[in-house]
């Protein structure tokens, strides 16, 4: 496995990356989003259909593999994978691609998510759907929501460690006002301000809000090749220098009961392999795309990829540390916060435009960049560089 995982540093780049515009509602079904995401990806490669042989998406996603590679006109698929958990599969769309192409069981794979989530029905609403088993320990007792979840694990660290809602602020805001620089982000004409925070309605105490990702229909792809053939493509290559998952032992979903700590989660556990397999620290880390549905889980995953200590994630938010010029300049595009939420992918296509030196809210000379996927349910990440 370390052999494997070290053989995948730098072996493969990503040359594409598209997206659809977001919106609380648009009229094209998933399936046209999607086509017209992975084609405006391979536009941007130079890459045509018929290369493609590799598929990478998740398992909620409902345009299935057939039916994409016969719209969009690819060639024979030698390699197709889907990726449980949500936010959590993220950044393993594109380790798998990564480890297909490095293998030689492909040479051109694309990733992909297409949502209608403004639009849509929220997935845990249908009743008639017998519960799956993490959901009978938590949604009979009223945790129904992800949100009522997060907010328990949010409540306990708060009281560990002195955190307060100031901190979760300094969270959505620096989101918001990266937004704010974006006018593909559908909070680009609304600025946030700590009397809006502070003011606005709970949503699952201690979360308000503001510290919810938005809903969003939209679309957004990347196209990943060798990087041998990288250097021949159309746009800077941007290389996947290590990538993880994580399952930690006795996981349960969000809520981590029968974790010693539930507040240690699968972060610390994909962290610790990431990091593993990386030439790279934390501290070499120039920008980070991390994964945002709640505020609190930027705090645990700060904690969980190294970036501060244990309890010191709300601490770290301050002083501007997340702002563009701080510490760690954080979810560049606006995040699931303020950009869109389409499970995470934008935070690995803003990842690319920010090494590529493309991005609206761009940190100067910014060599290397983290994104992560969920943190509270099994979980990816990659460390890119350009």
């Amino acid at each position: 496995m370390a052999a494997g995982s070290a053989g995948l540093k730098d072996a493969t780049a990503i040359v594409g990356i598209g997206q659809t515009s977001f919106a609380k509602r648009l009229p094209e079904d998933e399936r046209t989003l999607a086509c017209r995401a992975v084609l405006a990806a391979l536009d941007d490669a130079g890459i045509a259909p018929g290369e493609v042989d590799a598929l990478a998406s998740y398992t909620m996603e409902e345009t299935d593999e057939v039916e994409l590679a016969k719209a969009c006109g690819f060639g024979d698929l030698t390699f197709f994978s889907k990726v449980g958990f949500g936010g959590g599969g993220s950044c393993a769309t594109v380790a798998h691609l990564a480890a297909a192409v490095a293998s030689g069981q492909a040479s051109v794979g694309v990733a992909w998510r297409s949502r209608k989530r403004g639009s849509g029905p929220r997935p845990w609403t249908n009743t008639a759907v017998q519960l799956p088993t993490p959901a009978q320990w938590t949604r009979p007792f009223g945790l129904l929501r992800p949100v009522d979840e997060i907010a328990m694990l949010a409540r306990r660290y708060l009281h560990e460690y002195g955190a307060t809602r100031d901190h979760l602020f300094n969270v959505a805001l620096a989101c918001r006002n990266r937004a704010n620089q974006n006018p593909d982000a559908i909070m680009y004409d609304r600025p946030l301000t700590r009397e809006m925070y502070m003011t606005s309605r709970w949503i699952s105490e201690p979360l308000c809000l503001f510290d919810n990702c938005l809903e969003t229909d939209g679309a957004l792809a990347c196209v990943v090749v060798s990087a041998e053939r990288a250097r021949d493509c159309r746009r800077r290559p941007v290389y996947v220098h290590s990538a993880a998952q994580s399952l930690p032992a006795q996981h349960h979903g969000m809520v981590n009961y029968w974790n010693d700590d539930p507040l240690t989660g699968p972060a610390w556990t994909a962290a610790r392999h990431l990091w593993k397999h990386a030439d790279l620290v934390p501290e070499d880390v120039d920008v980070a795309q991390i994964y945002d549905a709640f505020t609190p889980l930027v705090l645990l995953s700060l904690e969980g990829y190294g970036f501060c200590g244990r309890g010191e994630g709300g601490a770290f938010t301050e002083g501007g540390a997340l702002e563009t010029g701080g510490l760690l300049p954080l979810n560049t595009g606006g995040g699931g916060l303020s950009e869109a939420y389409v499970h995470g992918f934008n935070l690995i296509t803003e990842g690319v435009k920010q090494l590529r030196g493309t991005s609206t809210a761009q940190v100067p000379g910014a060599s290397t960049c983290l994104v992560t996927a969920g943190e509270g349910v099994p979980t990816s990440a990659l460390l890119l560089r350009s």
